[in-house]
């Protein structure tokens, strides 16, 4: 399976990069402390953001994390690029353990890991040239490329499909999806191997989110880069990601390859969270008989999670071995190789079925009325 995802262009560098993971990720923690009390500001609770949480990224790959807001999946990018560090767990890379190293120690792969950030129009200094901008990481690893670093910044603008004479213009002279692709080459500029791409599309119109995520999909064929791919548009991450994992209240819940995940999906939220996405059908004759899922209530809070499974509490197949254990992320009978769920009682390996499942009492009684 493995041997698999792993693209052409990686597996020239030997079977080793194939057999070794370029990026590990294991019981990775992090909570954010709550203060409260008065006149004292004490530590009255943790939001366990990211709680327990294990993943693998190999060398060319495109890995992605799909969930709904609050799950965690931009802190989990930040602890990958060591933008925080974490409570407890490890994250290593390419052998070395950087979960706690220094900033000293972190100099050397510094460029080699990048970020493309959510939002556009923050991510970027207003008061810098493009070309400082994308220039500046060649600026502070004290990279000179052949024929300066002028002329690599023009070739990356070009690389990303903008016009290397905007090289003297300003962030603001650009629209969002213009200066998404300015992320994007800055994040190219020190040739990195791996990208975390923190929902870089959310923030532009859908027109231009084909062209950025087509952007990103020719980079990775192109240069061989791995990609940790951040979003919460499963239509996205399913034409991006070779492997997706979803993630709910700070853990991953399933994991395997695209076509497993999205075909065959075996946790009831993965169910749920696929149902919701629409399909066009071109003629009534086409149209199959499509479960859909509405869940009960809201996310739980991550100061006090539910004990045992987390989605317990939404799920419609709860039973008192949910609240009791917490299931582990294991394969169970039906899956593919690779594809991991954390589910006491799985669903079928389908997610077609003839009838609407309604959750939430209310909406039941609701339903009943029109009828």
């Amino acid at each position: 399976m493995k041997e698999d995802l792993v693209l052409p262009a990686t597996r020239e560098a030997g079977a080793d990069a194939a057999a070794e993971p370029l990026l590990t990720v294991s019981g990775l923690v992090k909570h954010f402390p709550v203060k409260g009390g008065f006149p004292i500001r004490r530590t009255v609770g943790q939001v366990q953001a990211v709680d327990g949480l294990d993943l693998t990224v190999h060398a060319g790959e495109s890995f992605g994390l799909v969930g709904e807001s609050g799950c965690g999946k931009s802190t989990t990018g930040r602890l990958i690029t060591r933008l925080m560090e974490p409570t407890s767990g490890t994250v290593t890379y390419r052998g070395q353990d950087i979960s706690h190293a220094t900033r000293r120690q972190l100099a050397p792969i510094r460029s080699e890991i990048q970020m493309i950030f959510q939002d556009p129009y923050s991510s970027l200094n207003p008061r810098q040239t493009v070309g400082k901008i994308i220039s500046g990481p060649m600026e502070i690893n004290g990279i000179n490329p052949p024929g300066g670093r002028e002329k690599r910044v023009r070739e990356l603008l070009e690389t990303v499909g903008l016009n290397p004479e905007h090289y003297n213009r300003f962030p603001h002279e650009f629209s969002g999806g213009q200066r998404q692709r300015i992320g994007v080459a800055r994040a190219l500029a020190l040739e990195p191997k791996l990208i975390v791409a923190d929902e870089p599309v959310s923030a532009l119109d859908v027109s231009i989110q084909a062209q950025v995520v087509n952007l990103l999909q020719q980079v990775q064929k192109d240069l061989g880069i791995a990609f940790v791919f951040i979003a919460h548009d499963l239509a996205i991450v399913r034409h991006f990601s070779q492997r997706v994992a979803v993630m709910y209240l700070g853990k991953i819940i399933e994991v395997g390859d695209r076509d497993s995940i999205y075909t065959r999906p075996r946790h009831p939220y993965t169910h749920a969270l696929l149902s919701a996405v629409p399909e066009v059908t071109l003629t009534a004759g086409e149209a199959t008989a499509r479960e859909r899922i509405r869940l009960a209530g809201d996310v739980p809070s991550p100061i006090s999670p539910p004990s045992g499974c987390r989605f317990r509490t939404r799920c419609w197949k709860a039973q008192d071995k949910c609240a009791a254990e917490e299931p582990p992320l294991l394969m169970i009978s039906g899956n593919h190789e690779g594809h991991l769920t954390a589910c006491h009682f799985p669903e079928e390996p389908t997610t077609a079925r003839e009838e609407d499942i309604v959750l939430d009492p209310a909406l039941t009684a609701l339903e009943e009325d029109r009828d």
